[in-house]
């Protein structure tokens, strides 16, 4: 049967396709000219490119442009507009989707690339295999109504316990990659609780979820959270592509990535904290109050660091010591918006201050002028699609509209739901020699074709992920929409839901007037209010300043000296902005040890990507056998890494960063442990660092535990891509000099 279905599909495809591309012949009229930017009821044209739905017979449709043809057959969900191209997208992106939905996958780092047997949701053309963030903020864009066995499958393939003996046993979704060995430099494995939270009638996958959310939250405590910030470090979410997004500098150095705390991946932390107190309290377990406050504390922790007044948005990362960087991603706006960790001023703010382009809005801002097209200069339909949930979630209207044209014509455009799409002209590929890009693009791309299907589902009809029905809509896309009819519908497998025309159309936003429900019809009356105007922001600058070099600083007398190299430079001292622009700037006298970088203040008022730092100060270093000791000579705090080399695996993947916990036992004070991280280098540079204090006089010793790293999971056993994987967990590396510095009492967390 299965391939009788098979070659019914392709006849069919065939016959639409010569149909759409005779009409075209006989009538140029049907096919939009090539230099009109229009999003019509049947066709699309942008920048020289076109496209043309067509519909065929018994809910099949075509589409013709310049990517070539493509045939869509009839879908179970089927929804019905004035604008055959809206229909006939949404037939498309369930296309792709069954497409997606496969019986097994494979990936040339797992099994030498051998299949593994999976009724799964496979993550693109290029992408055949399952990923922990990829198919996580799938299903959390929808796909758990379109296949909930595949979507609890997909999510159980990413969940594992643990193959290492000498260590704390659990379950725990995989960072399966990452910057430097992936976690705990990259810490957004949480994300896959975002996607299971839809499935939690499963009773036997509610208790998994369950087990893997207490198991995660404590173990991320222990190795990622810093307890005086108050928050969890880590890369960026889905942005893993260093240099493109970090300063160039850590192209071979992810040690401030791993030290560094992004906004995304906290509020990921924030969301899967959130279902845990409400777990708990659904089961009667004590530590619902416990997950409660340390929700709410994190949302504190979020708003007080990230938080960026005179630019009016969440920045996307900060450094270790608080750095504030100058760096913008729309997926962690999104999130703090939709998690309610950003009030409603300032997720009103947000979206009015980051800027969007003609053809959509950037992943990231400001972008990057001496890297490729990938995310950088790009629009990714997945995080269209949060930002769309995002400008509902504040009512809107022009944003509303924005994102969902932006979604649509790039589908259409492409013929396919792209993995991402150049900023400037929405294309699939711009050639600009070494900078060319998307660097990779895949068609079908798994949260793309959720990120449509989410535009229409919630975006356009209001259907919620609580099953309430609160559309939203736009009035200016009425015309499309609707044309003369007098309601359009959604066809589900459980209901169908109609929106009726509203009797006036003197607002800028429709929503609910009245909901009446018949049966397994829903008829939604709207009406048209009138919400404050948010303007989109068109007139940012693109790029960013370029990162200078590390400053230079020299023993002034009793001062340390920075010069600095133009009048548009800005100092930061351990995180803090120092004096004036361009100063010759000198520190107070101190043996206490002091970090210095520097930016460059772009004519626009932007700064760059902060430097390297260059460090100052007294400076203790202590070597042997461990476990090692070392006496202060002064009391306070202090600041501890060491220089290691961890050649296990590249800079930009892995599963084996080296982590260990620092035992540091100083007279008169109890046991402090200190997590360090080591990922994987290019020879020898310094851990990540931790702090301790210790009283004048007392002789402290250090000795090594053993920690955990994604090599100690049972599931890795298949990853034959790298070290750490088929051969066993691997979770060290080469260890040098110990560092220890006095911290001045000023000095940031």
């Amino acid at each position: 049967m299965a391939a009788c279905r098979v070659r019914g599909s392709r006849r069919l495809r065939s016959l639409l396709v010569s149909a759409v591309a005779m009409a075209c012949a006989l009538a140029p009229a049907l096919c939009v000219a090539a230099d009109a930017p229009t999003l019509g009821h049947d066709r699309v044209g942008w920048q020289g490119r076109t496209a043309v739905m067509q519909s065929g017979a018994y809910g099949a449709y075509a589409l013709h442009g310049t990517f070539g043809e493509r045939a869509i057959p009839a879908q179970p969900r089927r929804v019905q507009t004035a604008s055959t191209l809206f229909d006939g997208l949404f037939a498309m992106a369930q296309d792709d989707l069954a497409q997606d939905s496969i019986n097994e996958i494979h990936d040339g780092a797992y099994d030498h690339d051998r299949a593994i047997a999976c009724h799964c949701f496979e993550t693109g053309e290029k992408w055949p295999y399952v990923w922990t963030r990829d198919v996580s903020y799938s299903i959390d864009l929808g796909l758990w109504r379109y296949d909930r066995a595949r979507a609890v499958n997909s999510l159980e393939f990413k969940l594992s316990g643990v193959r290492a003996k000498d260590v704390s046993q659990g379950l725990y979704p995989m960072q399966d990659t990452g910057s430097g060995g992936s976690w705990p430099i990259s810490t957004d494995r949480v994300v896959w609780f975002l996607g299971a939270r839809h499935l939690l009638d499963d009773e036997k996958f509610a208790d998994k979820v369950w087990q893997a959310l207490n198991d995660t939250l404590v173990q991320d405590r222990e190795y990622a959270f810093d307890a005086r910030m108050g928050l969890y470090r880590g890369e960026t979410s889905f942005l893993d592509w260093r240099e493109q997004t970090y300063p160039e500098w850590t192209r071979d150095n992810v040690v401030f990535i791993g030290q560094s705390f992004a906004l995304s991946t906290n509020v990921l932390h924030y969301e899967a904290l959130r279902l845990a107190a409400r777990m708990a309290s659904q089961r009667d377990d004590p530590r619902a109050t416990q997950y409660a406050a340390q929700a709410d504390a994190l949302k504190q922790a979020i708003n007080a660091y990230f938080w960026r007044t005179d630019r009016g948005m969440y920045m996307s990362y900060i450094g270790g010591d608080g750095l504030p960087v100058e760096a913008y991603d729309l997926l962690g706006l999104s999130l703090a918006i939709t998690s309610g960790v950003a009030n409603a001023e300032r997720a009103r703010s947000s979206l009015a201050h980051y800027p969007v382009w003609p053809a959509g809005s950037p992943v990231i801002w400001p972008e990057r002028a001496d890297q490729p097209i990938y995310h950088n200069r790009a629009i990714w339909p997945f995080v269209s699609a949060y930002a769309l949930r995002a400008a509902r979630e504040v009512d809107d209207p022009a944003l509303i509209a924005f994102e969902i044209e932006s979604i649509m014509r790039g589908a259409a455009l492409a013929g396919s739901n792209m993995e991402n799409y150049e900023l400037a002209t929405q294309a699939t590929h711009v050639d600009e020699g070494k900078l060319s890009g998307p660097v990779v693009d895949s068609k079908r791309q798994l949260w793309s074709v959720a990120g449509y299907l989410d535009m229409v589902v919630e975006g356009v009809f209001g259907l919620t992920g609580d099953g309430k029905i609160e559309p939203k809509l736009p009035a200016s896309l009425l015309p499309m929409l609707f044309g003369t009819r007098d309601a359009i519908t959604l066809q589900l497998p459980d209901r169908k839901i109609t929106l009726k025309r509203p009797e006036r159309a003197d607002g800028d936003l429709l929503v609910a007037d009245g909901i009446a429900h018949d049966g397994k019809n829903v008829v939604v009356t709207l009406k048209a209010i009138k919400v404050p105007g948010l303007p989109l922001r068109t007139e940012a600058p693109l790029y960013a300043p370029t990162t200078p070099a590390a400053p230079r600083v020299a023993r002034d007398g009793n001062q340390w000296h920075v010069v600095a190299k133009s009048d548009r430079d800005v100092l930061y001292v351990d995180g803090t902005r120092f004096g004036k622009t361009g100063d010759a700037w000198k520190l107070p006298p101190s043996s206490a040890h002091r970090c210095m970088r520097v930016t460059q203040l772009g004519n626009d008022g932007i700064e760059s990507l902060p430097s390297l730092e260059t460090c100052v100060g007294d400076e203790s270093q202590v070597s042997g056998a461990w476990p090692r000791a070392w006496t202060a000579s002064s009391g306070g705090r202090f600041r501890v890494g060491f220089d290691y080399a961890n050649d296990h695996g590249p800079i930009n993947t892995g599963i084996t960063a080296a982590v260990k916990r620092l035992a540091i036992g100083c007279t008169g004070s109890p046991e402090q442990l200190v997590p360090i991280v080591m990922p994987h280098s290019v020879g020898e540079q310094s851990s990540t660092t931790g702090t301790f204090t210790a009283k004048a006089g007392a002789r402290c010793t250090f000795a090594l535990q053993q920690g955990f790293n994604m090599s100690d999971l049972a599931n890795f056993a298949h990853y034959t891509g790298g070290a750490g994987g088929s051969e066993g967990p691997l979770n060290g590396a080469r260890l040098g000099t110990l560092h220890i510095a006095p911290l001045s009492a000023d000095t940031p967390p």
